[in-house]
């Protein structure tokens, strides 16, 4: 009787123990891959990756096993909770080979080291990356990279459940050309076929950085960060160490790439056509916003006198201005001593920049989309108030549900901002660098400016601040709705 009660009784909360218990034990897995490469490296880490590998894998077991036979009842109040608690607590197992490797370190600097690769932010408040051993470089792309797969997966996939975004505004925005029938239709058919995608398109980085003049390690960790728009490095000065332009070429274009939908790089590779790319109004207008704000700020670090020569000036603009725009992260210069307008512009494309259906962050175009095309249809009936005109996308109507879903989630995402930036103030941050942290952190972007620019790490916050950075990364990573849900009294009476 003890054990029929045992099963049946609080389903949602056993629900939520069983799967998270299996998430972590597939980290465990992938904490082992790091412990054989500290092993065969003999890197001096093996006892630390040991250590964490079996206190994860002995929790996450005692978490599922308990609970197999319990009826799994996944409502939307389980599925809000499950993506706050994975997202929040996966990160506290993740962190056991830094604190064991790294006794001195603070724990609140290893959740933030931690939970800024798992958020693909690529923030640290690590410094000596050159020296640091294979296994711990390895550690922390590994944790962006597969991030990144689950980022894609937790958008395309699971959002659309919970009702808060994704594919349902991927079709919106795709007239003709993507269906919901060109995608596989069911959860794990669509999590393997992007899966297949992103790891494959990630190999290709690997061996075209490896051409460009990179050794196998720094090739494979660098993919990574650019296929989940991480922007990790094992480098202090990050990309500017390899001072090469066929690497910065290789990581711009495939730092594009990730930004795009993958969706839709699964069905032009399935189709062997670009026209899926062509039609996607998300991918155009992400591409000709990208093309054109790296000739504007090229033409103004020329004129402004940073670099001699406009092609030099266009090189540094191109990459550090797609890096930050795509939420990557990655820098070749120190961008916190040019004019204040191309950091600046820089920072504002990292709010809007990134597709739907991408490893990016901040709103994304296609809200970005919607809200321009909504601005202009309410200036189109102030002039003529008796009309009866649709928001439409193409030749897609835009149903009012998705139009508001859209203006609530941009006055959270900005009201949000707001509140953390005056909370950093109050801790006595300069403006400037509370700002850029804010937005560098909910958009998963990285570098900030000031005491957070591109030169210098995060390891000067107090750990006030980290706290805050931290909370700023995950709650842009599931995109606001999820976790400030948790905080209405509606959702606990459900």
């Amino acid at each position: 009787m003890a054990e029929a009660s045992y099963r049946t009784d609080n389903p949602m909360i056993l629900t939520i123990f069983h799967i998270f218990g299996l998430v972590t034990m597939g980290f465990s897995g992938l904490m082992a891959t790091s412990l054989m490469t500290s092993y065969f490296a003999d890197d001096g880490a093996t006892q630390a990756f040991f250590r964490g590998t079996g206190i994860t894998l002995l929790s996450g077991a005692a978490l599922f096993f308990p609970t197999l036979r319990v009826p799994k009842k996944v409502s939307r109040q389980t599925g809000f909770l499950l993506v706050a608690i994975t997202w929040s607590a996966t990160p506290v197992f993740c962190t056991l080979p830094l604190l064991y490797y790294f006794p001195g370190m603070s724990f609140i600097d290893a959740y933030f080291e931690v939970v800024s690769a798992l958020t693909t932010t690529g923030s640290s408040v690590m410094s000596g990356l050159d020296q640091l051993p294979v296994s711990i470089n390895l550690w922390r792309h590994e944790l962006s990279w597969i991030a990144g797969l689950g980022i894609i997966i937790f958008a395309v996939a699971i959002l659309p459940i919970l009702g808060i975004g994704g594919m349902q505004l991927y079709i919106a925005e795709t007239p003709g050309s993507v269906k919901e029938s060109d995608l596989p239709p069911r959860i794990a058919q669509t999590a393997k076929a992007l899966w297949m995608v992103y790891a494959g398109i990630s190999v290709v980085c690997i061996i075209a950085l490896k051409l460009a003049g990179m050794n196998w390690f720094d090739a494979i960790c660098h993919a990574f960060s650019a296929m989940s728009l991480g922007g990790m490095s094992t480098h202090d000065q990050s990309v500017g160490y390899f001072n090469s332009l066929p690497i910065e070429i290789v990581l711009t274009v495939f730092q594009l790439i990730a930004a795009v939908n993958f969706a839709t790089h699964f069905i032009a590779i399935r189709k062997l056509s670009l026209k899926p790319y062509a039609v996607d109004m998300e991918a155009r207008s992400f591409l000709v916003l990208m093309l054109g704000s790296c000739v504007m700020t090229a033409t103004i670090l020329w004129q402004e006198g940073s670099y001699p020569d406009f092609w030099i000036a266009f090189r540094h603009a191109t990459f550090n201005l797609v890096t930050i725009a795509t939420t990557c992260g990655f820098a070749t210069q120190d961008f916190n001593q040019w004019p204040i307008f191309v950091p600046m512009w820089m920072l504002f494309l990292s709010c809007i920049s990134a597709s739907s259906g991408s490893t990016g962050g901040g709103i994304r175009m296609i809200r970005t989309i919607i809200l321009l095309k909504q601005a202009r249809l309410e200036l189109f009936k102030f002039i003529h108030p008796h009309a009866i005109r649709p928001l439409k996308i193409g030749e897609q109507i835009i149903k009012n549900s998705i139009v508001t879903s859209v203006t609530g989630f941009i006055f959270l995402y900005f009201m949000c901002i707001v509140i953390l930036v005056f909370t950093l103030l109050f801790s006595g941050m300069d403006f400037i660098s509370a700002l850029s942290a804010v937005i560098s952190s909910i958009n998963n972007a990285g570098p900030g400016l000031n005491q957070v620019g591109p030169a210098t790490t995060y390891a000067s916050l107090t750990d006030f601040q980290t706290a805050v950075c931290t909370f700023a990364m995950l709650l842009g990573r599931v995109q606001i709705f999820s976790i400030i849900i948790l905080f209405l009294p509606e959702f606990w009476k459900k």
